[in-house]
């Protein structure tokens, strides 16, 4: 097989699609799409989410130095979309969409009630490497909805059906392929 050189582009396959709820004190609550996001750490629980500087959002995170990670199912799909290409500095994209805000426990960005999973963050840092800047946040708070829970009372991602960003694309996701460590299994 030969490889081609491609034209420089930053994206690993798949990128989560999430939604992101943000609230400083005298803004009401916003929700911005978000490909860039990831856990890095479980001890202490850290995740990431990377904004760019110019996108409304970003200040409302540097002021309040809290967020919620939704993350959608497919249904979701346009709705997401359009919560990523409209500004939430026109538009509040809880009554256009009609998406449901939740109190959150511990930050004061809300919950989105239609969302199977929702992960309530404290920014730790903020870092910022070139195009975009990257809001480091401790997980304070995990919800499911009780409808996304097996039977053995772990999240089914088959219940959840979480979906990729990739290319300009949304893609779900396939058929489980195995579980950790079945490479060693007899």
């Amino acid at each position: 097989m030969s490889k081609k050189i491609a034209k420089l582009a930053v994206s690993p396959l798949p990128e989560p699609t999430v939604l992101v709820t943000v609230k400083a004190q005298d803004t009401r609550p916003n929700i911005i799409t978000v490909a860039w996001t990831g856990v890095f750490s479980y001890d202490p629980p850290m995740v990431y989410i990377a904004v760019h500087p110019a996108r409304y959002s970003n200040s409302i995170l540097k002021e309040s130095m809290e967020y919620v990670i939704n993350i959608p199912s497919d249904n979701l799909a346009k709705l997401t979309d359009y919560c990523g290409i409209v500004s939430g500095k026109n538009v509040d994209k809880f009554e256009a969409t009609g998406l449901t805000p939740v109190p959150a426990n511990k930050v004061k960005a809300p919950l989105i009630e239609e969302c199977a999973v929702n992960i309530e963050c404290k920014v730790k840092d903020i870092l910022n490497y070139g195009s975009h800047d990257i809001f480091v946040g401790e997980i304070v708070a995990v919800h499911y909805d009780e409808d996304a829970i097996n039977e053995e009372g772990t999240p089914d991602v088959e219940k959840i059906r979480p979906y990729g960003y990739s290319f300009g694309e949304y893609r779900s996701m396939g058929a489980k392929l195995g579980v950790a460590g079945y490479s060693k299994s007899k």
